[in-house]
């Protein structure tokens, strides 16, 4: 047997972790974007970024749940690569609370909010 990492999840716990990640991802302002690491990261799983990715992938269509907060790295939408459709209305979505795009698709790093930014003014 491997060494557990603080990152790993058992598949007794996927639902007790995909409601964790679910809490951090209703706690995402209006305008303000995280990455997929970060929600994983505020859902105590610090290594596991797709676990964020998974469980978002796993929600029901029309989920009231802000999931187009979520982004990859650098403010991209990987949602893309699946779904060409779902990341139009992602960006829509998006562009409506007032982000704003680069040439790339990305969301431009001047705008790019994230829940790690949140913290910080707190603090």
């Amino acid at each position: 047997m491997r060494p557990r990492k603080s990152g790993d999840v058992r598949m007794g716990a996927i639902g007790t972790a995909y409601s964790r990640i679910y809490a951090v991802v209703r706690r995402i302002p209006r305008g303000t974007v995280a990455t997929y690491g970060e929600v994983a990261a505020k859902a105590g799983y610090p290594h596991a970024p797709r676990l964020a990715g998974y469980a978002l992938y796993a929600l029901p269509e029309g989920t009231p749940l802000p999931w187009h907060r979520v982004v990859g790295a650098g403010g991209r939408l990987s949602l893309a690569r699946l779904s060409p459709d779902g990341a139009l209305t992602q960006r829509m979505r998006l562009e409506r609370e007032g982000l704003k795009f680069d040439a790339r698709g990305r969301v431009v790093t001047g705008r790019l909010k994230s829940l790690r930014a949140s913290k910080k003014k707190s603090s």
